[in-house]
């Protein structure tokens, strides 16, 4: 008979089902983000004349309804993060995640006829109960993530689950342009991200779950192992019944510097997001395929560079040749930093330094992704029990900044041509990079926080605690008593 597999072994196998939940998540995440950035795209060729095909409408909208529209998303986005940390301790990540991309697979599918019916008025609607929808996607994946990955692969597979961002970009960039011209038009963009959505619900209702005492094919061996390394309880639903601690949460400084570093992350990611099809358009002077194709470029080197920057993580976790704390804080500079120093660069190009934007892009965007072993992993180090609850916090606030972001935009941006306005853009983003990562250097820490094991007592058993110390104490005082009588 075969002994069982030690925990070393089990954390050097090729594939468990740990992988696969963090799989599933990185393509529930990719789906999201297709039909959260496929209007990015879409929006060149739905209102430009010269991108018309017949059945096919085009709108003459200005660049602040463009702006409106595009910050429509996180209006919703923003309301239902916060909620979707409790709901998923009280009803479970799988359902919340599963019914979030329903409901924003179905409105992509609509998008085409619903907008044709009541133009950017109606397209701000649908965005902002997609934005509602997928608010859920981070606390859910974080939720799972918290029950599935030990601390020691916990950079590798957070890596892995997150770069299914990068991968939705990279599917809507890079197939856009030829979905535009050789299909439907415009729509069809809606139509194949709509589609996708669907397929991964699927796939995600049969093998999804929230944990691994949930899931039924998992190995003892495997099974023990991650609990073991976590020391997770044998019941982690007891935690749902904890009232979450609120007030140690704001008054804690590691959480204040992990939530301004995420605001300002989201500043510079999405502005650069939104923006860059209609920059390499307008001021790179690109076509609609090659627009598209080199939009995915910077997020294919980011998904890449993703799980390169992972691998590194575990080994200096593995090998210990640097502290978690000093990890964090590399990997977060190196996001932050370099891409503020090449967006500054990029606001200095055009059309006539096609090769150097290029890479400035690339730079920008591809960097980035090492700031997600930085802030984005910091949820999980302070407090494995609430990284649900605290990534709804901390994406809801990064997300009322990106409205901003890209509210500014349409002020900022008034003439699309003009070199200079994409000058100021770029550099109030590298700004932003700038003074996050400083607080996150200063305040941020990954030592797990003293109420993260907070776990109050419901009210009639802290009653009954109270009555047993007073009758103790009205027995020690009556015996007492007694001694002092009896000696006199």
């Amino acid at each position: 008979m075969l002994g069982t597999p030690s925990v070393e072994e089990l954390r050097h196998k090729t594939f468990g089902v740990r992988h696969l939940q963090c799989l599933l998540l990185a393509l529930g995440l990719s789906m999201g983000y297709a039909n959260r950035v496929n209007f990015s795209v879409a929006i060149v060729a739905m209102t430009d004349a010269h991108e018309h095909k017949e059945g096919v409408e085009t709108f003459q909208w200005s660049e602040k309804e463009k702006s409106l529209i595009q910050s429509s998303f996180f209006w919703g986005y923003v309301v239902t993060q916060i909620p979707a940390g409790q709901w998923c301790r009280k009803v479970g990540a799988k359902a919340i995640f599963l019914w979030g991309n329903i409901i924003s697979s179905t409105l992509a599918l609509l998008t085409p006829y619903l907008v044709t019916m009541g133009d950017w008025q109606m397209l701000v609607a649908v965005r902002i109960v997609q934005g509602l929808a997928q608010g859920v996607m981070f606390p859910c994946t974080h939720s799972v993530l918290s029950r599935w990955s030990p601390p020691g692969e916990r950079a590798t597979l957070c890596g892995l689950a997150y770069a299914g961002t990068y991968l939705g970009a990279i599917l809507i960039f890079g197939s856009s342009g030829w979905i535009i011209t050789y299909l439907h038009g415009w729509p069809s963009v809606y139509y194949v991200s709509g589609f996708m959505g669907f397929v991964w619900c699927f796939i995600w209702y049969v093998w999804g779950s929230n944990s691994p005492h949930s899931y039924k094919r998992i190995s003892p061996a495997e099974k023990s192992m991650i609990l073991k390394s976590m020391e997770t309880p044998e019941d982690r639903n007891v935690e749902s019944s904890f009232k979450t601690p609120w007030r140690s949460i704001v008054c804690s400084m590691p959480f204040w510097a992990l939530l301004v570093d995420h605001c300002a992350h989201n500043w510079g990611f999405w502005t650069l997001l939104s923006q860059l099809p209609s920059y390499m358009k307008y001021i790179l002077n690109m076509d609609i395929q090659s627009n598209g194709l080199f939009s995915a470029l910077p997020y294919l080197i980011m998904f890449l560079l993703t799980f390169i920057f992972g691998y590194l993580a575990d080994v200096f976790h593995k090998r210990q040749w640097m502290s978690t704390n000093l990890s964090r804080k590399l990997f977060n500079t190196v996001g932050q930093w370099l891409p503020m120093i090449s967006l500054v660069a990029l606001g200095f190009c055009d059309s006539s330094h096609l090769v150097w934007a290029l890479a400035f892009i690339v730079i920008s965007v591809g960097f980035n992704s090492s700031s997600f072993l930085g802030f984005n992993v910091n949820h999980l180090d302070i407090s494995p029990n609430y990284a649900g609850v605290l990534m709804g916090i901390t994406n809801s606030a990064a997300n009322v900044i990106t409205i901003l972001a890209l509210l500014t935009v349409g002020f900022v941006v008034t003439d699309v041509t003009d070199p200079l306005q994409w000058r100021i853009l770029f550099c109030v983003a590298a700004g932003f990079y700038f003074v996050g990562n400083l607080c996150f250097l200063l305040f941020g820490q990954t030592s797990v926080q003293k109420w993260n094991e907070s776990s109050p007592k419901p009210a009639e058993m802290q009653l009954i605690e109270w009555l047993t110390i007073g009758r103790e104490l009205m027995v020690s005082s009556s015996s007492t008593s007694s001694n002092s009588y009896g000696q006199l």
